[in-house]
């Protein structure tokens, strides 16, 4: 589980959802989300137990007009007590704002497949890794208790190059550790994983970072991401990002749609008896203002629309089970 240095982190938890929605999400429509309905929305998270949430990315208004509000949003979830708010930076340029807006933890992308990082950050993945050491460098001597952790991209497949070595994925992940980051996880940004590789890349990614090991971004493009969480889960990973309504995907992988929805990701684990922290129902109760925000935007997610089962009842300290 991730923990951040001075904010509270629900260690009680079994596993923790980190919801993505806010900035994977939004950055993947066309549409611009108010800026009071993405305030709105983050209340409403926040209300339903979730203590990550990915808020913004910093990242040139021009180019992703969605996020050019990511300051003003960083500044109001951090008035919610206990909540690790996290933002996305593609560069150090764009960690500067976000720690200077305050976030906890800053994300960066470092895609293992050549051709995704051009399109997506328009450097080689060598050149990503020099942005790292930047960026910890810039941690390191201006904000010691921000957490820095990497999202290694195209982990399982790219759209552009096909297959990804795997163990180049695993190179990465030590060059991004030796580099002085907290965390590093590993991305579907494709939707191409399936369960035993998910199982077999977590396995070795923790086997060589230990505690650096970091959270799994599934993708359900191929109706595989509850199933990869799950191989995840059963190796070792205890950390999930996941988006309400299953918004998002990545803008520069063709093809590439669909994060694992929250909703469902949380009744699987609530049902398996694995405690989340999270309230189901306040938890699809947060869809309100997100549909308010992006009238019209399709929202997916099996469990919002068959309902919770009858009987249901969470138990302390979270497990769910059926009454009787």
């Amino acid at each position: 589980m991730r923990e951040l240095a001075g904010t509270p982190t629900p260690t009680t938890h079994h596993v923790l959802i980190s919801e993505v929605g806010p900035r994977d999400g939004l950055q993947s429509v066309q549409a611009t989300m108010p800026t009071a309905d993405k305030l709105r929305w983050i209340d409403a998270l926040a209300a339903a137990g979730l203590r990550e949430i990915e808020v913004g990315s910093f990242v040139p208004a021009r180019l992703l007009p969605q996020m050019a509000d990511a300051a003003d949003v960083v500044r109001h979830a951090l008035t919610h007590p206990g909540i690790t708010v996290m933002a996305l930076a593609p560069n150090l340029r764009g960690a500067e704002a976000a720690i200077a807006a305050g976030a906890h933890k800053v994300t960066l992308p470092v895609s293992v497949s050549p051709a995704h990082s051009l399109a997506n950050v328009r450097k080689t993945p060598e050149a990503m890794l020099d942005e790292v050491r930047a960026v910890v460098a810039l941690r390191d001597a201006r904000a010691p208790a921000v957490q820095v952790e990497v999202g290694l991209s195209t982990a399982f497949g790219c759209t552009l190059q096909g297959p990804v070595p795997e163990d180049d994925v695993i190179r990465m992940a030590v060059a991004c550790a030796q580099a002085g980051v907290n965390e590093v996880g590993l991305s579907d940004t494709t939707g191409m994983a399936n369960p035993a590789q998910v199982r077999r890349l977590f396995t070795r990614l923790r086997a060589e970072l230990a505690a650096q090991a970091g959270a799994a971004h599934m993708h359900n493009t191929r109706g595989l991401g509850l199933a990869n969480c799950l191989a995840a889960y059963e190796a070792g990973v205890r950390t999930f990002d996941a988006s309400l309504g299953g918004l998002g995907g990545c803008p520069y992988a063709p093809g590439a749609s669909g994060n694992v929805v929250t909703e469902d990701l949380v009744f699987m684990f609530e049902a398996m008896g694995i405690p989340t922290g999270v309230d189901l129902n306040l938890l699809m109760a947060a869809r309100l203002p997100l549909q308010a925000g992006l009238p019209g935007e399709p929202l997916y997610g099996m469990t919002p629309a068959a309902g919770l089962p009858q009987g249901w009842v969470l138990s302390a300290p979270g497990a769910a089970h059926h009454a009787g």
